[in-house]
């Protein structure tokens, strides 16, 4: 951890949508190109068992910012209205944000990318510098962006154009005293994929095989419309091509971020983070999608597993693979520690700091270490009123009210192939596993945002709590064109 005497570190958060943890290069996938990212893995730690909060962006993303899971903080599924304008609400209104006690601390702030938790073009507390998309998703080749209030239409592919924004904020922030915070929240490799990528990038895969995305048969929860399952595309090989060419594509952005910061002489004092807002299906399962990829949602390790890596040369430890089970509420809390800044207002719900787990061994705590290794055994997920608890040897997903339920030994079922409700056995830890699943709610949730009762069918949040949410036809927004929900 740095010394909070010290100087403070700049910070770069470069966020994905939609990227299984699967789909990098340093995961084990040698199919896919990412040599700057596993670059940066190589001079950092990656984080081998790293969940969101909940398998779809917008919740997801709420917990990112606040520390909270979606039960406290209120939002449940991906957001569908309109998110810019006079009348757009702020969905984390009133509730602190991780960057709220970085401006507080003195940092400048910016953001390049997707924001996707209401009013979309208004800079938040703090931010020097806002270009935000203006809904949750969008064509790649043509997208409308607000710069610091001001609709800009982007003719340019979406990527270079975050990047480009992203450098730009380097360069001016660059001569000044003070730290800056920069998020740079791409929207790959979300789709549409198919001819939507630059051709070097596409080119790439002409000739492959994609085993690491095996086509199997169709879940049988997965929703479709005309045939086509609702997470994926018709031309199954070219929505690969184009998943894939994404990620390389962001692989080759992020790695000119890297150069520049190491151009501009600051690469020693920035803290790098990359991570993703949920996993990804490409076939896996049987599902194209991520938790609404289905009905009833999923928990699979492919949709709630995301990449995660932390880079700072000296500080994080350098070519490491951390395995203990961590969560994205636990990223607030440890960033701030990181640079040097107290914690503990984002440690109030179920996240911690893990930054200890991340320091070289030269300065790192051992008994602080030791303490969040072995606590750091279970991780809960939520969408709506389905929650899972996942420890390292089970998973249990419950469904209220009625189910259905799938218990998995992961030790001896690692894929989630074998759900053991199915066999009507009698299972010693399914009482303790159902016990900790709803004292952990009953501890963090707020009844008032509590998803356990609430319609939440992954067919999109439609308002604040303060007013109905959710769509109560499962099917109901997915009937027309429909670029983040899916």
């Amino acid at each position: 951890m740095v010394n909070p005497a010290s100087k403070r570190p700049n910070i770069v958060f470069i966020l994905s949508d939609d990227q299984g943890p699967w789909a990098l290069g340093c995961a084990g996938n040698d199919e896919i190109v990412t040599p700057h990212l596993d670059a940066l893995a190589a001079e950092g730690t990656r984080l081998e068992n790293f969940f969101c909060v909940s398998p779809v962006c917008s919740p997801a993303r709420a917990s990112l910012m606040t520390g909270q899971i979606p039960s406290r903080h209120g939002v449940h599924d991906y957001l569908t209205e309109l998110g810019v304008g006079p009348g757009a609400p702020d969905y984390l209104a009133g509730q602190p944000l991780f960057t709220d006690a970085l401006a507080d601390a003195g940092y400048r702030l910016g953001l390049a990318g997707k924001w996707h938790l209401g009013a979309n073009d208004a800079a938040r507390r703090g931010f020097v510098h806002w270009f935000g998309l203006e809904g949750g998703g969008s064509p790649y080749l043509r997208s409308t962006m607000y710069r610091n209030g001001h609709r800009e239409e982007v003719n340019e592919y979406l990527t270079d154009a975050i990047t480009a924004d992203a450098h730009a904020f380097l360069e001016r922030e660059v001569v000044r005293g003070e730290p800056f915070f920069l998020a740079v929240n791409y929207t790959a490799p979300h789709k549409p994929w198919k001819g939507q990528h630059p051709k070097e990038f596409e080119d790439l895969y002409a000739d492959c095989e994609f085993a690491s995305c095996p086509q199997e048969p169709p879940h049988p929860w997965q929703p479709t419309v005309d045939g086509v399952a609702i997470g994926g595309e018709p031309d199954v090989r070219a929505a690969l091509v184009g998943y894939f060419a994404a990620v390389s594509a962001m692989d080759a952005a992020i790695g000119g971020i890297m150069k520049h910061l190491a151009s501009l002489g600051i690469a020693e004092e920035t803290l790098v983070i990359f991570s993703s807002d949920n996993g990804f299906n490409c076939g896996h399962h049987g599902v194209w999608g991520k938790g609404n990829g289905t009905f009833p949602q999923n928990m699979y390790d492919s949709s709630v597993k995301v990449p995660a890596i932390f880079h700072w040369p000296g500080q994080v430890a350098a070519n490491t693979v951390r395995t203990e089970l961590l969560s994205a509420y636990d990223i607030a809390a440890t960033i701030l520690e990181l640079a040097g800044l107290d914690p503990t207002a984002f440690e109030t719900g179920p996240g911690s700091s893990f930054a200890g787990l991340l320091a070289t061994p030269g300065i790192r705590n051992a008994a602080a270490t030791a303490d969040r290794a072995e606590n750091a055994v279970v991780v809960y997920d939520e969408y709506g009123p389905v929650r899972m608890i996942r420890t390292r040897r089970h998973k249990y997903v419950h469904r209220h009210p009625h189910g259905p339920h799938e218990l998995y030994d992961l030790a001896a079922d690692p894929g989630e192939r074998n759900n053991l409700m199915d066999d009507g056995g009698s299972h010693p830890e399914l009482a303790g596993l159902r016990s900790q699943l709803a004292g952990w709610f009953l501890r963090n949730a707020a009844p008032e945002f509590d998803g356990a009762s609430l319609p939440v069918a992954g067919a999109g949040q439609h308002s604040p709590l303060s007013a109905p949410l959710g769509c109560p036809d499962p099917l109901g927004a997915f009937t027309g064109p429909n670029w983040d929900g899916v």
